[in-house]
């Protein structure tokens, strides 16, 4: 059976339908020489005639017809898997798919997302996972489906497409005497800050901006997460820095103004493993997902 391929399978599967190898050449749209040259194959390669004339037609062996049913369901297989994704009907689909997010935009974003796939697809289901790290083992896994946030450096295979542009500015409570005069970056560093930091050092692009001009950030407190810093600078003289798109739902206490240094913006992107490329369901959940940021915009 080393020479026998899917083609013979499909050959096999049409002359036991058949039992006749002109119908079965016709059927295939073959030579009818050519499906003679085929059924010679398959005589050899499963060691038994197949079909053999009776009459002026022809009649299936024994073996042959104990095969026939397995013969089709194999055909009707290996077409299934050879063959493109089928279309997806979107609200027949019952789904979980876990998408890796820091708290910050869980509390800003999830609830409209949850809502736009529940009007669209109500067997699909989220699943929000913290993004304590931004390791993309967990993506090529398939622990996690999608993950949102800052591309990591190591991202490598990864598929990003970017959601929106962010930047950092400041933020104070209403009445600071941050806004009784100019802000400048000698008056900004010397205040009292609230720092967003997952791990003791806390130094990040605003201060590398600072040092630049020869300043360091008066640092009081730090909090690990910017809803902290935004809660914080709201209850205190504390001012703080986070991503404008953090303050899309901030508490009325909390002023914002543009930083007295140049912080470069960056882009919150999300990302996915070439795997789910071609994946039907998750192609349609990062649509809606871009279309539901774009619309934000």
């Amino acid at each position: 059976m080393s020479d026998l391929d899917f083609n013979l399978l499909v050959a096999l599967d049409a002359l036991l339908r058949e039992q006749s190898v002109s119908a079965a050449a016709r059927r295939l749209g073959l030579s009818t020489s050519a499906m003679s040259r085929t059924l010679s194959r398959l005589r050899t390669a499963l060691g038994d005639p197949i079909l053999v004339p009776a009459g002026r037609g022809m009649v299936a062996t024994p073996h042959a017809l104990a095969i026939a049913e397995d013969v089709h369901v194999l055909k009707d297989a290996v077409k299934t898997v050879l063959s493109p994704p089928s279309t997806v009907e979107i609200r027949e689909v019952r789904r979980d798919f876990t998408i890796r997010a820091n708290e910050a935009f869980v509390l800003l974003y999830a609830a409209d997302l949850s809502a736009a796939v529940t009007n669209a697809a109500p067997g699909i289901r989220l699943r929000f996972a913290p993004r304590s790290d931004k390791d993309v083992q967990a993506l090529r896994d398939a622990a996690v489906d999608l993950d949102i946030g800052v591309l990591p450096r190591d991202g490598g295979e990864l598929r990003c497409q970017t959601l929106f542009e962010d930047r950092f500015v400041g933020v104070a409570r209403v009445g600071h005497p941050i806004f009784d005069a100019g802000i400048t970056a000698e008056r900004y560093a010397a205040l009292g800050h609230v720092v967003f930091s997952p791990q003791a050092d806390y130094v990040g692009p605003v201060d590398r901006a600072l040092a630049k001009l020869g300043h360091e950030r008066n640092v009081r407190l730090i909090v690990p997460s910017f809803p902290a810093v935004i809660a914080v600078a709201a209850a205190s003289d504390l001012i703080g820095s986070v991503p404008k798109s953090y303050c899309k739902s901030a508490i009325r206490e909390i002023r914002t103004f543009d930083l007295p240094v140049a912080v470069p913006g960056f882009n919150i992107v999300q990302a996915w493993h070439p795997r789910m490329d071609a994946d039907r369901a998750h192609r349609w959940l990062r649509a809606l997902i871009f279309e539901t940021f774009h619309a934000m915009s």
